[in-house]
């Protein structure tokens, strides 16, 4: 855990120097239509309108999409200003936020639910959570996959610090799993659709939200200088968001591996076509009404999406992930353009 803290210390401390720089870079962006975004390779629906260009067709701005490894790859980047909107869980936003990283999550990606899970290889010797005591674990650092982890090992009994965590991004995962180096893992598709071949779900995201009440969840998330001076391009980029998703919410049979959209989909992500229908059903993509609603990004503090980071964040400290909790993360909530595509 000390390691995890050293990382984000050393990637977020500098987000003070780097306002200066966003606050350039932002205003430079403003004025010459262009946006890089930082993803990741979640399997979501919206891969397809990044295939597409819809968002360039619908904003008339030049988009660069950047593959990053992790969501706190996604935070570091923020912060130091060399992308101005990216994909992060909810966790990595909270780390984020307590860290002092000023960014605005404007979208929920996707209601994580079962997309994520604890999965424990064949011949480990894993059969039930208390038996990962003295085991190694592999999952990405900081992730959504990290915090729901810690919690699942807690709500079982199981002192973290008796468990090896390793540091790995998705395809560290998959390389440290196939050659036998971790015994377990929490990890997403398509990493996840891998390891499930010759391996054992202990628990689910979804389980874990359960049976703990913390949920959660990937968003996206905007430097607030961008934001603020690009809300025309905000505005367009969340009803490409709002209409691909409930493209897929209303048409799911179509989406089939042979499709134009699942191929998209896993051309993105790097997952399996035949993949990519059973990954996209283990996930929740809101409504822009449910988003603009208090069950996600309205309703200031009560909103889901604000108490879900207080959690996480509360979660995170007693770990000794990050040493500051804030007082309220609703100021980092922005339920505006979703309550404009939901008109």
């Amino acid at each position: 855990m000390k390691q995890t803290f050293t990382f984000l210390r050393r990637a977020l401390h500098a987000a003070a120097f780097a306002v200066a720089s966003i606050t350039i870079a932002s205003s430079a962006h403003a004025d010459t239509r262009e946006v890089v975004i930082g993803y990741q390779d979640m399997v979501v629906p919206w891969r397809y309108a990044q295939v597409t260009g819809a968002v360039e067709k619908a904003t008339g701005y030049k988009v660069t999409y950047r593959k990053l490894g992790s969501g706190a790859d996604v935070i570091r980047a923020l912060a130091s200003g060399s992308i101005q909107l990216g994909e992060a869980g909810s966790s990595p936003i909270a780390a984020g936020l307590s860290q002092g990283v000023d960014l605005s999550l404007f979208w929920i990606l996707d209601n994580i639910n079962d997309a994520e899970a604890l999965v424990a290889r064949d011949g480990s010797g894993v059969t039930k959570l208390t038996d990962l005591k003295g085991k190694t674990i592999g999952l990405p650092y900081v992730s959504t996959s990290h915090f729901h982890a810690l919690v699942a090992l807690q709500q079982a009994g199981v002192d973290p610090s008796t468990v090896k965590i390793l540091n790995l991004r998705p395809p560290e995962v998959a390389a440290a799993w196939q050659r036998g180096n971790i015994d377990a893992t929490y990890i997403w598709d398509p990493v996840l659709a891998k390891v499930k071949q010759n391996g054992k779900v202990l628990i689910t995201s979804g389980e874990v939200a359960k049976e703990s009440g913390k949920a959660t969840f990937d968003g996206f998330v905007a430097a607030r200088q961008f934001e603020r001076d690009n809300p025309a391009f905000m505005a367009g980029l969340v009803k490409v968001l709002a209409d691909t998703d409930a493209q897929y919410r209303d048409h799911k049979a179509t989406w089939t591996p042979a499709s134009k959209e699942v191929q998209a989909v896993a051309q993105e992500s790097g997952a399996t076509p035949a993949d990519v229908p059973a990954s996209l059903a283990l996930y929740a993509f809101p409504t822009a009404a449910e988003q603009a609603s208090p069950t996600w990004l309205g309703g200031g503090k009560q909103s889901g999406a604000a108490q879900s980071l207080a959690a996480t964040a509360a979660f995170l400290k007693t770990q000794g992930t990050i040493q500051n909790v804030l007082s309220d993360y609703s100021g980092a909530v922005n339920p505006r353009f979703a309550q404009q595509a939901a008109r």
